[in-house]
């Protein structure tokens, strides 16, 4: 197996938490659209909100997604979807970005969230229990190391666990990360309107790690919609 690869800023960095099903059909088919117009897949989530809804959570690697952006990036994915027919009925195209209390699915997420309160769902059960929560101390290797604040009497205040044995990885809402997120959101924002001053164009990108989305009007029958191409 290749090794993975690690680096910060660019869309090359694999996912070690990863749909099952027909998420990942999704997310099969998404990935390598969203990199080919600079942005990285973070979840694929399929809900029967509204009949069916089809959430594809993106971002830049910079971590910033405004509502252009996902946009953009619906545009991109909806033919793309059309022609390769990964679910059997109608459904709703949801594009996000991943918010304040995002997932965690490759290793720099975890670098970079270090300090932050995390909810961790194991695959496989770790000294008996599949559940985590507490305080992310960093990285080691491939693994999370977090100092827990739900141990039980007896139990160690420290684990550190596999990303890629995660079935799920979240940060926790708090005031700390509001605080960090509006700090990166501004930070972000400045050096857009930099980058726009020496390109001679007006300063109206809008960053921030709140969540955008942009969301189909209706469901679409795409499955439908191929038929009718191939008559």
């Amino acid at each position: 197996m290749a090794p993975a690869v690690y680096n910060l800023g660019t869309n090359c960095e694999r996912r070690l938490i990863a749909e099952q099903g027909i998420a990942a059909r999704v997310a099969a088919i998404s990935e390598p659209v969203l990199d080919g117009i600079g942005y990285r897949l973070v979840r694929v989530k399929i809900s029967g909100a509204d009949g069916c809804t089809v959430q594809i959570m993106a971002e830049r690697p910079d971590g910033t997604m405004t509502v252009e952006d996902c946009e953009a990036v619906s545009r991109a994915l909806s033919p793309v979807l059309d022609v390769a027919d990964p679910i059997d009925r109608a459904y709703r195209l949801e594009v996000s970005s991943p918010g304040m209390d995002r997932p965690l699915v490759r290793r720099s997420d975890f670098v970079r969230f270090a300090g932050h309160l995390v909810k961790l769902e194991m695959m496989i059960a770790r000294d008996g229990r599949r559940r985590f929560r507490g305080l992310l101390l960093g990285v080691e290797g491939d693994a999370a190391r977090i100092r827990r604040d739900d141990s039980s009497p007896g139990e160690s205040d420290e684990v550190l666990l596999p990303i890629d044995e995660m079935a799920d990885a979240k940060l926790v809402l708090t005031d700390a990360l509001i605080a960090e997120s509006l700090r990166r959101g501004k930070a972000a924002e400045r050096a857009a309107q930099r980058q726009q001053a020496e390109n001679g164009q007006p300063a109206n990108r809008e960053n921030s790690e709140a969540q955008h989305k942009h969301v189909q009007s209706a469901p679409v029958d795409h499955r439908g919609d191929a038929q009718n191409e191939g008559e």
